[in-house]
């Protein structure tokens, strides 16, 4: 499967919409497994003030045919730090454009946002119950203490 991003050198995308995810196929399409990446310094701006806003993502997901290349993933969030949007829309959103396009068995996101106005915003997205079977460790993320 041809890639845009691997062994290659990548700009990072303007936007979330220029950014290109890289699929490739699942090596262990016979097998029910989980998949987490973590991105711990997210970053979009806020849609009112332009500011910007800080999040700890957390992704994961059980591959069916295919796997999200890593490096075309850094990429796809990375654009997003120039992006307006509510903490709903954009945690949402990654979760729903990774769905569409990679088709996984199962996937969830955890958007653990840092306080905007003295209070977090946490949003959750899930495509459906897990499948039976997977295993499931926690986020690892702690609820607001300083978050550190």
């Amino acid at each position: 499967m041809e890639t845009t991003h691997l062994g290659k050198p990548a700009a990072l995308p303007a936007s979330p919409d220029e950014a290109t995810l890289d699929y490739v196929p699942n090596p262990r399409g016979d097998a029910l497994y989980l998949v987490r990446f973590t991105a711990a310094e997210f970053t979009s701006l806020c849609p009112v003030t332009g500011q910007p806003d800080f999040a700890h993502l957390v992704i994961d997901y059980a591959p069916a045919q295919t796997i999200v290349e890593s490096k075309s993933l850094k990429l796809f969030l990375g654009s997003f730090r120039n992006h307006c949007g509510f903490h709903e829309d954009v945690t949402v959103g990654i979760g729903q454009r990774l769905t569409k396009e990679m088709q996984p068995k199962w996937l969830r996101i955890g958007g653990y946002w840092y306080p905007r106005g003295g209070m977090p915003i946490d949003v959750f997205w899930q495509t459906s119950a897990p499948p039976e079977g997977l295993w499931l460790p926690d986020q690892g993320v702690q609820p607001y203490r300083g978050r550190g």
